[in-house]
């Protein structure tokens, strides 16, 4: 089973935002996208407990944006 995940900066917050595209229930955020992704494999496969469907692939897409100057 695959799962993806995309993420995005939040400026405000200062931390990384996740949650997956299909809707399943995956939220979470972290400061850095090491630490994100630990906790993606802590809390996916936690979410898809009952659909016994063996090992689960994480694709976690990341998305940032900046402005400068002309």
């Amino acid at each position: 089973m695959k799962i993806v995940v995309e993420a995005f900066w939040d400026d405000e917050a200062a931390v990384w935002v996740a949650s997956d595209r299909d809707q399943r229930g995956v939220v979470t955020e972290a400061e850095t996208i090491e630490e994100l992704q630990k906790k993606l494999a802590l809390i996916v496969p936690d979410l898809m407990a009952d659909t016994d469907s063996g090992p689960i692939e994480i694709e976690l897409i990341t998305r940032s944006f900046q402005t400068v100057a002309a």
